[in-house]
């Protein structure tokens, strides 16, 4: 399935350090969802590719970021305006269907969602998503610059957009 990817960088954001390498990707009406369960089919997706889920939840209605891991947000169902990039960040609407992908360090909250928003999320093996609500102390500061690269992308596997727009 084509589809349209956005990306943009977010440079450190007061106490928000983000990740001014790696652009956050946006990947707009990504997997064509069907059936009683289309969160199944966002997973399906993410572990073909690698990408094992974690968690099926909502976002954060605060900022936070995390410096374990780069987190993939397959939205299963409904809508929400999500603020990235910490407190007067960049908006973006996502709706079921999208994905964002989020490189380690960036952050993100939800500003307000419909009342079935759901969303899988998920990590490359061996990262994990630790929720970071301060400045990064130099331990973190330190994680944050030893996160693995990952091997695919989580929507199109090994020539997906993560590879053409992430530079090692």
């Amino acid at each position: 399935m084509m589809t349209d990817v956005t990306s943009f960088l977010l440079e450190r954001n007061d106490w928000v350090p983000n990740n001014p390498q790696l652009p956050v990707l946006v990947y707009s009406s990504a997997i064509a969802l069907e059936g009683d369960d289309p969160a199944a089919l966002i997973e399906q997706t993410f572990r073909a590719n690698g990408w094992p889920p974690q968690f099926r939840y909502h976002v954060y209605d605060f900022h936070h970021y995390h410096t374990q891991g780069h987190e993939v947000l397959g939205v299963a169902q409904g809508h929400a305006r999500l603020m990235l990039g910490g407190p007067g960040g960049r908006e973006v609407q996502v709706s079921a269907g999208d994905v964002l992908l989020l490189p380690v360090g960036t952050g993100h909250c939800s500003l307000e969602s419909s009342p079935d928003f759901l969303v899988v999320g998920a990590y490359p093996p061996g990262q994990q998503g630790d929720i970071c609500t301060e400045a990064p102390n130099a331990e973190q500061l330190q994680n944050l610059a030893d996160v693995e690269f990952p091997q695919q992308d989580p929507v199109q596997g090994e020539h997906g957009a993560l590879l053409q727009r992430w530079a090692r």
